[in-house]
């Protein structure tokens, strides 16, 4: 982890020595062996409700388009683990494994891409606008950075009733140089809100490289304009990014404002089901491939001595079969009646 003060980099910290001798980076010991379990079962349940949503969309079961973030998964579970259910994230058109992140249910959600009425949004809202207040998660948002202001007004409202709760805003490179993106982080910072603002910089906004369309070498370098500090992580590396959220959600917790964290991740498929990928090389895609965070989070688990590979096959297994259930919950659903076509699409 880096954390940006200007442009001088901090070193990180070393981990602490855990008991037994096995070298535990510090937010293991913090998590423990059940956080963790569950953290590997959820980013196993993101890829693989992607793949499945993306075959059904093969398939002709779903209609409009989607954006998937496969290869991501790292930066969502990671980032959502100090949060509670309390706790807020506002979410972005590449949004589903924030919401599988923040404890949404597999099945509602793919009743809403298959525009069930049981689903998140009774199935008026599909793959880029599913909400599920009840987890604190305010909504996806088919605009680019707009949940970012949104994300700050419930940060506002949480200051001002006194709460210890934690609005995260999550966000692709591409809303770093939307206005929107600067007035937020300069009111926050402004109004010391408990907000953290979280940019998944996966290289491209759309087809543009963030080299050809951002002036600084890291969004994160923006947050010294701002007078917060800007934290710099693999976004493919778990541990890394559970570091840097904990450390600004503790920091919001106690009164001292937002920080702007930078998760440098990638994106596997294109932009959206329609994106030819002619911008990529498959060299580069492929070496990305290389670096798949569940891979990795996996495999450091099993070589820390905290899960054994009976135990991490029964996690796939066990996201394999919700997924399963949730496919067959949601093909099973009943659409919406045409008698209701314009129900929970106005407000009242």
């Amino acid at each position: 982890m880096q954390v940006t003060d200007g442009g001088r980099a901090q070193p990180t910290p070393v981990p602490v020595q855990a008991d037994g001798g096995s070298n535990l980076p510090a937010i293991y010991q913090r998590l423990g062996r059940d956080a963790l379990r569950d953290a590997l079962k959820k980013m196993h349940l993101i890829r693989l409700f992607e793949e499945g949503a993306e075959k059904a969309y093969m398939r002709g079961l779903i209609h409009g388009t989607m954006h998937l973030s496969i290869g991501q998964e790292a930066s969502a579970v990671g980032t959502c683990m100090p949060l509670s259910d309390a706790d807020y994230i506002t979410s972005t058109h590449r949004g589903h494994g924030h919401c599988i992140a923040k404890g949404a249910d597999v099945g509602r959600m793919f009743a809403e891409f298959f525009g069930k009425e049981t689903g998140y949004c009774h199935g008026r809202g599909g793959s880029m606008h599913i909400a599920d207040v009840a987890k604190g998660n305010l909504g996806a948002n088919g605009i680019v950075g707009g949940g970012i202001p949104i994300a700050v007004g419930a940060a506002l409202s949480a200051k001002r009733r006194k709460t210890t709760q934690v609005v995260v805003s999550f966000f692709g490179d591409g809303a770093n140089n939307e206005g929107a993106f600067h007035e937020a982080l300069n009111m926050a910072s402004v109004w010391k809100l408990p907000v953290v603002f979280v940019c998944e910089n996966n290289r491209y906004g759309m087809s543009t490289s963030t080299e050809r369309s951002t002036a600084v070498a890291n969004v994160a370098d923006r947050a010294v304009a701002y007078a917060m500090p800007g934290v710099i992580v693999d976004g493919n590396d778990f541990a890394a990014v559970a570091q840097a959220s904990f450390d600004a959600v503790d920091r919001a917790r106690r009164g001292e404002g937002p920080t702007l964290i930078e998760s440098k991740t990638y994106r596997i498929r294109g932009h959206s089901r329609s994106d030819r990928n002619r911008y990529r090389t498959k060299e580069e895609i492929e070496e990305w491939r290389g670096r798949d965070p569940i891979v990795a989070f996996e495999k450091e688990l099993l070589d820390l001595g905290l899960l054994t590979r009976d135990e991490s096959e029964a996690v796939r297994a066990e996201a394999e079969r919700e997924i399963e259930a949730a496919i067959n919950f949601a093909a099973e659903s009943p659409a919406p009646p045409l008698k209701d076509l314009t129900r929970f699409v106005y407000s009242n």
